[in-house]
């Protein structure tokens, strides 16, 4: 038994725990967290997970195109700046920064990108994949807590939303049920209506049905109201799982734990040696970001939002050089990307604008 096992114990003695709790205790717990591991366990052989970063370059240079014509609609302004919160290993940063230049010269020369994110093993393992660019004073690592003058340029996510700690609600016909770790298990528990019942209530389109839920993530409107003051004007582009809060209350969605590239609904179990992640409710961000400022929403799935911003014919015309190996590693890349039954379809894209209107 680890110690976050142990200290849930002892708080099940007085009584149920919330799954929001447990999902916060076992990823960020400041000794013991999964967040706070010695070594990180994304990628293949060994881990737990694997994202649309370890599948190549792609997504990168195409944030990269979408970056360039935003910073275009601003004015082309020097510096123009890309935070990219919960920037894990610095991996798509990289790419972006490797990309800019051979999409425009000036562009390359104006971006900076700005990683935040306390994970001590994805800071350790950005400060490698960024060297060059953190040498060169195209990058730079921020503390969590550092305060940032506004800027002009973007906010850049990439399965930010989906690792914050959320509350699984379910309606069971007749009122609402909150999950939580009892002393005997995983539970069902009679809830009070609170802002998470109100929100789901409103947001049924042909009324609720028993089975009917979603995940409530307490944090989000703090955390958007955070990253919205820090950007004077300029891109917010979310890229993480989830759906409209309508789908969702379809799915009856439910917290996800990844251990071994394996997936289930054992949130309770291991704690703090599997990740655990939530669906994102892209209604409510989208909600949340217009009260914060930021204007035009538009959510796509990653494939159509690829499709849209991505010199598809130029790749393929720049891949024709490349040694077969390599341009099939590329073309198994795009296809993750944008296959209907692959990641571009699983992942949605959410932009929004502040100063300026969406284009």
């Amino acid at each position: 038994m680890n110690g976050l096992a142990e200290q849930m114990q002892a708080m099940l003695v007085a009584g149920p725990v919330p799954a929001a709790e447990v999902m916060a205790l076992a990823l960020y717990h400041p000794r013991d967290g999964y967040y706070r591991r010695p070594e990180g366990r994304w990628g293949f052989q060994g881990a737990d997970y694997y994202t649309a970063l370890d599948l190549g370059p792609l997504l990168g240079e195409a944030v990269a195109c979408r970056l360039a014509r935003a910073w275009e609609r601003l004015g082309r302004p020097d510096p123009f700046v890309v935070l990219e919160p919960g920037a894990g290993r610095g991996w798509l940063g990289r790419d972006l920064l490797q990309a800019a230049p051979a999409v425009d010269p000036d562009f390359g020369r104006a971006i900076r990108y700005l990683h935040r994110d306390d994970n001590p093993a994805a800071a350790a393992a950005a400060r490698e994949a960024l060297g060059p660019h953190l040498d060169a004073g195209r990058a730079r690592l921020v503390a969590q807590d550092e305060p940032l003058a506004p800027f002009r340029g973007a906010i850049l996510s990439n399965e930010l939303f989906d690792a914050l700690p959320a509350q699984p609600w379910r309606w069971d016909g007749a009122a609402w049920q909150y999950e939580a770790l009892t002393a005997a298990g995983p539970a069902w528990l009679p809830g009070a209506p609170c802002a998470a019942t109100t929100w789901f209530q409103a947001q049924s389109e042909d009324g609720l049905e028993s089975g009917d839920g979603a995940p409530w993530c307490e944090a989000l409107p703090g955390l958007v109201q955070d990253l919205a003051g820090s950007l004077e004007a300029g891109l917010f582009l979310a890229i993480d799982y989830g759906e409209t809060a309508a789908r969702l209350l379809d799915k009856g969605a439910d917290l996800r734990r990844y251990r071994g590239h394996q997936v289930d609904g054992k949130w309770w179990e291991d704690l703090g040696e599997s990740d655990l992640t939530a669906d994102v409710d892209f209604t409510r961000l989208a909600a949340l970001l217009e009260a914060a400022g930021l204007a035009g929403t538009a959510l796509l799935t990653l494939g159509r939002w690829v499709r849209a911003h991505a010199p598809l014919a130029r790749w393929e015309e720049g891949w024709q050089e490349l040694a077969p190996s390599v341009r099939m590693q590329r073309m198994e890349n795009l296809l993750q990307l944008t296959l209907p039954t692959r990641m571009g379809d699983r992942f949605r894209v959410l932009e929004a604008w502040k100063g300026l209107p969406l284009i």
